[in-house]
């Protein structure tokens, strides 16, 4: 068990366990006031359910670090159980619930490498790089003196996941992703 110190709860990004669950800090701010115990009021995110809460640390009070590992692996394929997924090392398949990564599996392809982040020797959640490149495979054509207005038009990937593309866009362009919120952001040289 690790312990972090109050100071620790200033910047962001540190993983701690609260109520018996991992929760990543994702805002804080340190707050001091006359003849009172300084104070840190942060906003935490719960690396299972995915829901955001406050919580203001009081100087003095114990903060349990939560032991989470990452695991370099391999996307293999998605069923109704959940994402399956191979140690490279190992070759060892695990699977992670759907209920845990709905929001990132529509984001990978097969053969695709990612980490798994463990909390107790349990998955819990999937560590994606910030951008994947992913080819168009299904888009309406653009009308040629459309793109002066700078307008969208609805794509879909090759995961099934359906992103909102600038006019130019056509079939068989690849296209980075952003995985934290779905959107284009350019597309990619090919």
């Amino acid at each position: 068990m690790s312990v972090l110190d109050f100071s620790d709860l200033k910047s962001t990004g540190h993983i701690l366990k609260y109520n018996g669950e991992p929760y990543q800090i994702i805002e804080s701010n340190f707050m001091r006031t006359a003849q009172r115990k300084p104070v840190i009021q942060t906003k935490l995110r719960n690396l299972i359910t995915g829901k955001v809460m406050e919580y203001s640390f009081k100087f003095g009070e114990k903060i349990e670090g939560a032991d989470v590992i990452k695991r370099k692996c391999q996307y293999l394929y998605a069923d109704d159980e959940g994402g399956h997924f191979m140690d490279p090392e190992s070759f060892e398949t695990i699977v992670v619930p759907k209920a845990l990564i709905a929001d990132q599996i529509k984001f990978l392809k097969e053969g695709t490498d990612t980490s798994i982040v463990f909390f107790e020797d349990k998955p819990i959640s999937l560590d994606l790089p910030i951008k994947i490149d992913l080819k168009v495979t299904e888009t309406a054509a653009g009308v040629k003196g459309d793109t002066a207005t700078g307008g969208t038009k609805p794509a879909t990937l090759e995961t099934g996941h359906t992103v909102n593309v600038p006019l130019f866009i056509k079939e068989g362009d690849i296209v980075r992703v952003d995985t934290r919120n779905g959107a284009y952001v350019e597309r990619a040289s090919q």
